[in-house]
């Protein structure tokens, strides 16, 4: 299998077919047609359904346009790292929601001006499916907040520490404890969020067991709900300060499920000079990320004070 068979194959692919892919690659379409041809025979498989004018691959031809991408991807990388120049192409992040939204608009605007060149490709989605785009390398990075199971094959970085919070409405009752959100509705993400498991492991089976579930995919769709009286939610309190506080009410919960913290997650091997510039720019403001910040008093922020939630 010769590398530039690969780049004709991968052309072919983005083209949509023979005489497009010959036209960018400046050949005679029976130029392409034979090299087609010759990587077909060399690995056994037949890689495209021929019918009509645009060529379908198969599924063989799906799993050699995976390798092909990311072979061709890393040619690119070695030869912007030996040749010493700016970080270019493109570099996919993929993110919690409330990180994207509270803690990454700063970081990412300071890499923007740093590094222009790079197109960043930014997809927000729960915890754990954050982890599986990473692994199966749909994604370089994932900015996360547990790291589900075995961590083999990745590297973290450790970045933000985040305090949870209970919020309801201001309506609700105080919440000192567990039992006393018994029989409200949870408003949170599907399952495979790691802030949903915090709330469960602080809840308990018996609070659990009481409780309506009501699953939003948007913290701004939840945080309205909780404002309306829906229900509650644990959020980190990040995204609070991005949030109208009019009609909410925040309750710290106990120290031993308050905090959690956000790492960036990244395959081992495999830091392209775009993901190295970035981590090399968030460790010069991780140290500060990682403090958590003082929770203010209702005096202070003229807002509702937290009360401390004893789980």
């Amino acid at each position: 299998m010769e590398f530039s068979d690969l780049k004709i194959f991968k052309t072919v692919v983005d083209e949509g077919g023979i005489i497009r892919a010959a036209r960018a690659l400046h050949r005679v379409q029976s130029s392409v047609s034979t090299r087609i041809r010759q990587l077909e025979l060399s690995t056994g498989a037949e890689l495209f359904v021929r019918g009509g004018r645009r060529l379908t691959l198969t599924p063989r031809g799906e799993l050699l346009l995976s390798y092909a991408d990311r072979m061709l991807r890393l040619s690119e990388e070695a030869e912007t790292a030996l040749a010493n120049t700016a970080p270019s192409g493109v570099l996919r992040l993929g993110s919690l929601e409330s990180t994207a939204a509270s803690r990454l608009p700063a970081v990412l605007s300071a890499y923007h001006k740093a590094h222009p060149q790079v197109r960043i490709e930014l997809t927000t989605a729960p915890n754990d499916a954050l982890v599986t785009s990473l692994t199966e390398r749909r994604i370089d990075a994932a900015f996360v907040a547990e790291t589900c199971g075995s961590n083999a094959g990745l590297s973290m970085l450790p970045l933000f520490r985040e305090r949870l919070v209970v919020i309801s409405s201001t309506a609700h009752p105080p919440i000192r404890t567990a039992k006393h959100v018994r029989g409200d509705s949870l408003i949170a993400f599907p399952r495979g969020c790691a802030y949903r498991r915090a709330f469960e492991r602080w809840a308990g089976r018996r609070t659990l067991a009481t409780l309506r579930v009501l699953e939003f995919n948007s913290y701004h769709a939840i945080i309205a709900c909780v404002a309306a009286g829906t229900g509650i939610a644990l959020v980190p309190e990040s995204v609070l300060e991005i949030a109208d506080r009019r009609f909410i009410a925040a309750h710290r919960v106990s120290r031993v499920h308050e905090e959690i913290v956000t790492p960036i997650l990244w395959r081992k091997q495999e830091v392209s000079a775009a993901l190295l510039a970035l981590l090399e720019l968030l460790k010069t403001i991780g140290d500060v990320h990682r403090r958590a910040s003082p929770i203010r008093s209702a005096a202070a922020s003229g807002r509702n004070a937290y009360a401390r939630v004893d789980g």
